[in-house]
């Protein structure tokens, strides 16, 4: 009963996030939330103690967290969605270290 109300609760606050977004990164945000919620949960939890930390820089935060999750938010990308995300990235897909540093 709860997980529902929390997989609810987790969408909505996406949806909130992501307003200005693009449609095809919300469509493949919301994807990736719904296949491996608990992955989100904890960079979410992450996230919310880099901001306390930081003074609300999300994108720092944001910078710091997501490359230590990278390998599972892979894992859960379908072929669409890695060469969707390769086209939004104007092919610099790829061009990263698993520690989240750019690759020469």
């Amino acid at each position: 009963m709860f997980g529902n109300l929390k997989n609810f609760a987790m969408r909505k606050m996406m949806e909130r996030q992501l307003k200005n977004a693009p449609p095809e990164q919300k469509e493949m945000i919301s994807a990736l939330l719904e296949k491996n919620p608990a992955v989100f949960e904890k960079i979410a939890k992450e996230m919310q103690e880099e901001l306390k930390k930081n003074g609300n820089n999300q994108m720092a935060a944001a910078m710091k967290v997501l490359p230590k999750y990278q390998k599972e938010i892979l894992e859960v990308m379908t072929p669409e969605m890695k060469q969707k995300l390769a086209a939004m990235q104007g092919g610099a897909a790829g061009k990263f270290n698993p520690n989240g540093s750019i690759r020469r």
